[in-house]
């Protein structure tokens, strides 16, 4: 990679969630992203919980303005009334990435997970920060982080004004 010499890209984990942020039940899915961005070589901080709605919008802004390379959220991205992940992400993304998107769904359906394709979750550019949408469960966690490890480096080293690697 050829951008800049800093190893680490800075990530931060949000947790979508009214019942976790009201300590009714505990995290699961955020320290699944947190724990498996670590492994891919990225400094991570989180996993923040925050309620539904327009904390999710304030929390994405806060992150965009404290300079994160990446912030991945987990949660809010269902049918649920109260899901409203996407709806706080999209005024954020001045060039939307809907191949991590997809991809995310794709990697539920390839375990075996129709309910994947449920997911309304986003990714996309909001201004030098990578923000991606996960669905709510561990296991779509997991799954995301298979997906993300291959692409984040990539993904940031263009941020940071990298060239594509030559084959």
């Amino acid at each position: 990679m050829t951008g800049t010499a800093d190893p680490s890209p800075r990530a931060l984990v949000v947790t979508v969630s009214n019942r976790a942020a009201a300590g009714v039940y505990e995290d699961t899915a955020g320290p699944v992203l947190v724990e498996g961005l670590r492994a891919a070589g990225l400094a991570v901080d989180g996993p923040q919980v925050v309620r539904d709605g327009d904390p999710v919008g304030e929390a994405l802004r806060a992150a965009v303005a404290a300079g994160f390379d990446v912030v991945v959220t987990t949660g809010g991205t269902g049918l649920n009334p109260h899901d409203q992940t996407p709806e706080q992400t999209a005024p954020l993304l001045d060039r939307p990435v809907p191949g991590i998107a997809e991809a995310l769904r794709a990697a539920g359906l390839a375990q075996g997970v129709p309910t994947a394709v449920l997911s309304r979750g986003l990714a996309g550019m909001a201004g030098s920060t990578l923000v991606v949408n996960v669905a709510g469960s561990p296991g779509a966690c997991r799954d995301a982080v298979e997906v993300l490890a291959a692409v984040l480096p990539h993904a940031v080293d263009q941020r940071r004004g990298g060239d594509h690697p030559r084959s």
